[in-house]
């Protein structure tokens, strides 16, 4: 029997996405606007983000729908992915933050309303112009910081392809270690588990 996730106790109300907002030396983490279509749409449509997703690029009415959905997780779970802003001039270089899903079956709760348990994935997508500056390590500790703080969660995973050395990095930044190779994954490349925290029981 697998534990329940730490958001989905039985009498803990559910958290809301009101004024959740991080800030870093040199980044603002908000919750995504549809105002964001022109920057995501940006990073979306950069062939050399979409192969490191193991995705294709997206065009904007894709990034606009992606952009709804993950607002829809951020109601529905009090949970999800930041926009991360640079204050230097307010560009949108990416995303970083939470999904929840169950990674050994691929089921997003974004494609379904799992009554089942959950893990809680920490993940990080920049533009390719703004690789290499430290800006995912950054957020990500941003986002770890709050979900173990604020949100009193224990354990947090990354799924990450083998060839990512970048991402690799940054999930060791964190504090997580690789976990186990033999994730299924719905596209042919094979991907890597990387935690922080003990594996729940089953």
């Amino acid at each position: 029997m697998r534990t329940r996730h730490p958001l989905r106790q039985p009498g803990r109300e559910a958290l809301r996405p009101r004024d959740v907002r991080l800030e870093t030396e040199r980044l603002v983490l908000r919750l995504p606007d549809r105002d964001d279509l022109d920057g995501y749409a940006e990073v979306f449509g950069d062939p050399k983000v979409m192969k490191s997703l193991g995705s294709e690029p997206k065009t904007r009415e894709e990034t606009m729908t992606w952009i709804e959905r993950k607002r829809w997780h951020w109601e529905r779970y009090g949970i999800g992915l930041f926009s991360l802003i640079r204050k230097s001039d307010e560009r949108l270089l990416g995303r970083a933050g939470f999904l929840m899903w169950d990674p050994e079956r691929w089921i997003s709760a974004m494609r379904a309303d799992l009554e089942g348990e959950l893990e809680t994935e920490i993940g990080w997508t920049l533009g390719s112009e703004h690789w290499g500056h430290g800006y995912a390590t950054e957020a990500a500790v941003a986002c770890r910081d709050w979900a173990l703080g604020e949100l009193g969660l224990t354990r947090l995973v990354s799924v990450i392809a083998p060839g990512n050395i970048a991402s690799i990095r940054v999930a060791e930044k964190i504090g997580e270690t690789f976990e186990r190779e033999d994730l299924p994954a719905p596209f042919p490349q094979r991907v890597d588990l990387y935690s922080l925290g003990n594996r729940p029981a089953r």
